[in-house]
């Protein structure tokens, strides 16, 4: 089992920036691929980046890439993500995942959910 805390929401600016992370517990963390997914407003969730557990390997939705960056701490067990150059239509409650293995940027292929974190982007 694997519990997955997000924190780092909030409200920005248009072209601003917000770093989220997620603190993870329970069981060895570098054997984890985590990913970070979005939900906005009345639609599915979708896939914004992901990271193996080793840390060499990431992957970014094409609609972030260049503006978000994915990190992780496997001695401190947490996964970040630094947006910046921020939209409105990056507004979404942001999700914290975790699998098993290698990364997906399939929403069913991850075991273990953080509860979310609201980012709003104000034009």
């Amino acid at each position: 089992q694997v519990q997955l805390v997000e924190s780092g929401g909030g409200l920005v600016q248009t072209g601003g920036s917000l770093r989220l992370s997620c603190a993870a517990s329970g069981r060895t963390f570098v054997d984890y691929a985590l990913a970070w997914f979005r939900q906005r407003p009345g639609k599915v969730r979708e896939f914004v980046s992901a990271i193996n557990g080793g840390a060499d390997s990431t992957y970014y939705a094409a609609s972030v890439r260049g503006r978000f960056l994915i990190s992780r701490n496997n001695a401190k067990s947490t996964v970040d993500l630094q947006m910046n150059s921020l939209k409105p239509e990056d507004t979404a409650v942001y999700y914290c995942a975790a699998r098993s293995g290698s990364i997906s940027v399939t929403v069913s292929d991850y075991d273990y959910w953080g509860q979310g974190t609201q980012v709003t982007v104000s034009s």
